[in-house]
């Protein structure tokens, strides 16, 4: 995993949990866009709510840099192995973490940072999903899901360290 943080960027993401987006902006500016799926659980900071929490965060690890698409990782540890990709309305049981990570660590005291809220210890990430076919909609269990490829694809283009923002 990589954890030094990084020389200054004008990189950030936006995450719009009505629209189901996450957008990469540059100078404040989107370059890029893509469909994700917040949790169905809705929009909450409490550890165990499994919601998608709002507010100012940070990627404080990326990790997977180079795995296959559809690695599955289990705690963080890459298992070697690849999972079934469902590309319909598909929903399976277990909620896997594929392809790649990006761990999102709160930025505010007491809403997203800290006991009882702190993003980095309910291991809130940005990851694959072997659900693609439910990205576009409330799916997670407070993660931001992204299709394999978009999830690689934005490791690839954001440091450590880079802003992330995510709206109702």
């Amino acid at each position: 995993a990589q954890t030094m943080p990084p020389a200054s960027t004008d990189i950030s993401l936006v995450v719009e949990c009505s629209r189901q987006r996450l957008t990469l902006l540059q100078a404040g500016r989107p370059i890029a866009s893509w469909p994700v799926s917040t949790s169905r659980f809705g929009l909450g900071s409490r550890a165990g709510s499994n919601c998608t929490p709002l507010g100012k965060h940070r990627i404080a690890e990326k990790i997977g840099e180079d795995a296959p698409l559809g690695t599955i990782f289990r705690s963080r540890q890459d298992t070697g192995q690849l999972a079934e990709i469902h590309r319909d309305q598909t929903d399976v049981e277990e909620d896997l973490v594929l392809t790649r990570i990006l761990w999102l660590e709160g930025l505010e005291p007491g809403r997203n940072q800290g006991p009882g809220v702190d993003s980095k210890q309910r291991y809130i990430y940005i990851h694959g999903t072997n659900e693609e076919g439910l990205i576009g909609q409330p799916a997670s269990h407070g993660c931001v899901r992204m299709r394999n490829e978009d999830v690689a694809e934005l490791f690839s283009r954001v440091p450590v360290g880079t802003p992330v923002t995510i709206l109702p």
